[in-house]
């Protein structure tokens, strides 16, 4: 076990928490959370109270209706070709463009939706850990729509994600090897007796369970033969085990013997010793910081396998530690961009984001949902840092905490919601009209709540209030001074909410609102 903290605990040390287990939050939360105490406060983190469901998923990402979708698109190829049949060479072409151009053009809107669904969950939800949690495994089970490209998968796989959030990891990688989503994007719907796939064997173990050089060559090749005949039904994500394409006679796999298949792999791996260190490890990286003591790692593995590879109690263990709380941990961690993110628009206690501008946003950043640049997921840490994303986060920043204030507000074409019903009535190609529109009418923050009249008047409130609010720990007494400075040359008559909003923009612009 890890040395534990102390049952006392101060409000920095509850924003560190809230922080780094979910997307941080407003100063009134912050306080709820400390007045809990740090036991109850990690308790309501691993058990919240809010349902799976709590968020309606898009309509199209049920498997029923993902089923009768599939069933007509069947009927529409088979009238496609019908219709091609008496055209010419050059109008059949033309026409099947067409038709897939149709299909590309859903696909895209379906995974701008999914990606809006999942960033309002993350902002929204009352269940931030789990939610952190759901990332942490897509990071690590990376999948993305750009190989996949039917977002119905990606989002039952988030479903997935949400359901093991913090359960048993064991449990989680029996489901993964057979999820739709993951199949496809390593290829293993293809894997299949005297033609087995070794790339998934390989990452199933080198980049999911055991971390590289913890298994042989061998054991690859026998383990791909056990993963041949699973099938995948495009439409509605079933998978199923077909034995006439599996490889069904006896494998040698960390020197066993036996007629195994995929899941009977996955119980070999997990007895493996290499199996319960390198969850720990990167969950430590995840919450705690880059380069892990090896003691505490040791730690941690003996006390997983112990739960058998359960996530709930090491996430305890670590939120209750003394070193998740080191001085050197608090407020050194840089900001994914989509911690950037969700924690600004909860510090700034905005409910909505304008959708569209947001998944431009994640593009400039270099961290967009559903979409890792490959299956060994993003790089984390100082590889989030850059002179262009650095540039890229002060812009956003500045867009978030002014606003249009000096554009005039775009028409609204008398469809009445605005943006979103933008996005979810029209038609795909009107998406960069809707970037646009969240460009011209997005409102901003509400200062009068922010930074109420009467604390305007005092400039050292004002700045502490807003210091705490954006860094929730005391600021370098000159980095403060320059902030009080700004303040009282605004004082008075002059001291407008766009005002506020500059002064916002440039206490986000800091090196300092980089780090979590």
């Amino acid at each position: 076990m890890l040395p534990a903290a102390p049952d006392e605990w101060t409000i920095f040390e509850a924003a560190h928490l809230l922080r780094r287990a979910g997307f941080g939050g407003s100063p009134d939360e912050i306080k709820v959370f400390h007045a809990l105490g740090r036991k109850k406060a990690v308790d309501a983190l691993l058990a919240p109270d809010e349902a799976l469901d709590a968020f309606p998923l898009p309509e199209w990402a049920s498997r029923e209706v993902a089923a009768e979708e599939m069933r007509e698109r069947a009927m529409e190829v088979r009238e496609m070709r019908q219709r091609t049949r008496d055209m010419t060479p050059e109008q059949a072409d033309r026409t099947r463009r067409q038709f897939n151009q149709q299909r590309q053009r859903e696909s895209r809107q379906r995974s701008a939706e999914a990606q809006g669904w999942w960033f309002e969950r993350m902002l929204k939800t009352k269940a931030p850990l789990r939610e952190k949690m759901v990332l942490f495994w897509h990071d690590h089970f990376a999948t993305s729509f750009q190989k996949v490209r039917l977002p119905v998968l990606l989002i039952q796989q988030n479903e997935l994600f949400r359901r093991y959030a913090t359960g048993s990891f064991k449990d989680l990688t029996h489901e993964i090897v057979k999820d739709a989503a993951m199949m496809l994007y390593l290829d293993t719907q293809s894997s299949k007796k005297g033609k087995p796939n070794e790339n998934f064997a390989r990452e199933v173990m080198e980049l999911f369970t055991l971390g590289e050089g913890n298994y042989t060559e061998q054991d690859i090749k026998e383990a791909a033969r056990a993963f041949t005949g699973y099938q995948i039904n495009r439409g509605n994500g079933a998978v199923t085990h077909n034995r006439r394409q599996a490889d069904n006679g006896e494998k040698t796999i960390f020197s066993r013997k036996g007629k195994y298949d995929g899941d009977g792999v996955v119980d070999l791996i997990f007895e493996q010793s290499a199996a319960s260190r390198l969850i720990p490890t990167k969950l430590w990286e995840y919450f705690v910081a880059e380069n892990p003591p090896k003691e505490g790692i040791d730690a941690l593995a003996k006390s997983f396998k112990d739960a058998d590879f359960k996530i709930e109690p090491l996430l305890r263990e670590i939120f209750l530690s003394k070193s998740f709380y080191a001085e050197k941990v608090m407020r050194d961690q840089i900001k994914s961009p989509i911690q950037y993110l969700v924690q600004m628009f909860k510090e700034l206690e905005l409910r909505e984001a304008p959708e569209a501008y947001v998944l431009s946003a994640q593009q400039q950043l270099g961290q967009v949902l559903f979409m890792p640049p490959n299956v060994a997921g993003w790089d984390w840490g100082k590889a989030w840092i850059n002179t262009n994303t650095l540039l890229s986060r002060y812009n956003v920043a500045g867009f978030i905490t002014k606003g249009s204030q000096e554009n005039e507000p775009v028409r609204n074409d008398g469809d009445g919601d605005g943006m979103m019903m933008e996005m979810e009535e029209r038609k795909p190609a009107r998406l960069g009209n809707a970037m646009k529109r969240a460009e011209r009418n997005w409102a901003g923050p509400d200062y009068e709540k922010v930074a109420p009249r009467a604390l305007r008047e005092d400039p050292e409130k004002l700045i502490d209030s807003l210091l705490f609010r954006f860094f929730q720990s005391p600021l370098g007494p000159k980095e403060r001074e320059a902030f009080v400075e700004y303040a009282r040359s605004k004082k008075g008559a002059v001291f407008t909410n766009k005002e506020t909003g500059e002064l916002c923009h440039l206490i986000l612009s800091t090196p300092q609102y980089q780090l979590a």
